[in-house]
């Protein structure tokens, strides 16, 4: 088996693969100078991909695909799949019958611990406490509705999608003894740390009982923009939305209402919408209407994976598919290609 690495591999990053691949197998990357480390170009690929078995990497050059007509399994260094989806990816596999796997978990507890993050920032007004610090500024008077803090202690939240993030969530929530509420498509898959479980059906009654909600769901054709207008009305005007997923999960323009005119406390996202080029125009990659900048919001610019250990867990989660695979072994994190996760 031939395995092509899609980025511009380290030494101890190709021996990691060849120490648990079976023996023979040839494991070659892209050499020569780069811009980024974790991307490479049609040029670099184009003469090892050709005889390749399996691929295993962040990004795919335009036309790699279409050359790599001994491609078996593609090894995808990401939890989501979502940009497969769009890049066409999923139904040539279907069309082909190589196999796709991801990297689901990888960043599973970093992304979780991102999340009470910005619960916190949001309960706690950490940023117009910080600045107020820093400017040395009491704020007065005290108890006031604009300086007090929200409290986690006793409150409920919602977590759409129970995923591995959104399990670890849970876990998290529970040390702070919340009250934790689940929704997903299969209700019957109870998970451990949440106290009731409901299907996408109940979503508005979810809603209308939480103090803290967290998207957590894949990108799917189903979630693309599910949390609009009625969704952010059903909440409470009190409480938090957090979005630790995707930012297309939720629409900009009645999100920027809610947050403007008092109907939704605060809003913190590690993700901001994408405005595709050929689905919208104009094209953007960043908020339309700004969200970013309201006094109630908070963001990290898709920074909640970069963390300690995420790395190494992206390559051995990859690895490992390419060794369950060489084995004949199902494929633990293999993306049904129908659901598009």
């Amino acid at each position: 088996m031939k395995v092509l690495c899609l980025w511009h591999a380290t030494e101890a990053e190709i021996d990691l693969i060849k120490q648990n691949v079976p023996r023979g197998t040839e494991v070659v990357a892209p050499e020569g100078e780069y811009f980024s480390r974790f991307e490479s170009t049609y040029s670099d690929l184009k003469r090892h991909a050709v005889d390749a078995d399996a691929f295993i990497g962040w990004t795919l050059p335009d036309g790699i695909l279409e050359i790599a007509e001994k491609l078996k399994i593609l090894s995808w260094l990401h939890t989501g799949v979502d940009d497969l989806r769009r890049m066409g990816v999923l139904a040539l596999a279907k069309q082909r019958g190589f196999k796709v796997a991801n990297a689901r978990g990888a960043n599973a507890i970093a992304v979780a611990e991102q999340a009470m993050m910005f619960l916190l920032a949001l309960a706690k007004k950490t940023i117009l406490k910080n600045e107020a610090s820093r400017d040395k500024r009491r704020l007065f008077p005290l108890f006031a509705d604009e300086y007090r803090s929200a409290m986690l202690h006793g409150r409920t939240i919602g977590i759409i999608g129970v995923g591995s993030i959104g399990s670890h969530i849970a876990k998290r929530a529970k040390a702070f003894d919340m009250h934790v509420i689940g929704v997903r498509r299969n209700k019957e898959r109870q998970v451990e740390y949440v106290d009731s479980m409901h299907g996408m059906d109940e979503l508005h009654s979810v809603l209308a009982k939480c103090d803290y909600i967290v998207l957590a769901t894949p990108n799917t054709a189903e979630t693309s923009s599910f949390f609009g207008k009625l969704e952010l009305a059903a909440m409470k005007p009190s409480a938090f939305l957090v979005n630790i997923a995707r930012g297309s999960l939720v629409q900009e323009k009645p999100l920027h209402e809610a947050l403007t005119s008092g109907r939704l406390r605060g809003y913190a996202a590690d993700v901001w919408p994408m405005y595709d080029f050929g689905k919208t125009f104009p094209i953007s990659w960043v908020p339309r209407l700004e969200i970013q900048k309201l006094p109630n919001v908070t963001g990290s610019i898709d920074q909640a994976a970069n963390a300690d250990d995420v790395l190494e867990r992206y390559l051995d989660l990859g690895t490992q598919n390419l060794v369950e695979f060489a084995t004949g072994k199902s494929l633990t994190r293999e993306v049904n290609l129908d659901l598009g996760y």
